[in-house]
């Protein structure tokens, strides 16, 4: 099992409003500089807030949501304080795929 550690909000939030986008390229690059391999996923409505532990979370988010997902606690943890207004959490999962999965349609 592993651990993932979110921050969500409204998407509107998070993706309109706050400089998500911008945090995202600033640590891909540093990522890519380092050679680390990416550990985290910007989601749009994402598929674990439908877990039956996490109903009172959903429940919390004004729809639609979106999520910062990673396997990085520390980063998480520094989204909470860069960004104030959001919900964080954790959940564990066997599968990564659907971790990080979204409920939107492609």
């Amino acid at each position: 099992m592993t651990t993932y550690y979110y921050v969500t909000a409204s998407k509107k939030f998070m993706v309109d409003q706050e400089p998500t986008h911008e945090i995202i390229k600033e640590r891909l690059r540093d990522y890519h500089s380092k050679e680390k391999e990416i550990d985290f996923w910007l989601i749009e409505q994402p598929a674990f807030l439908d877990r039956p532990e996490l109903a009172s979370i959903k429940a919390q988010v004004p729809q639609p949501a979106a999520a910062m997902v990673s396997t990085n606690k520390q980063f998480i943890t520094w989204l909470k304080l860069r960004l104030e207004y959001v919900i964080t959490g954790e959940f564990q999962s066997d599968d990564a795929t659907a971790a990080i999965a979204s409920l939107q349609s492609v």
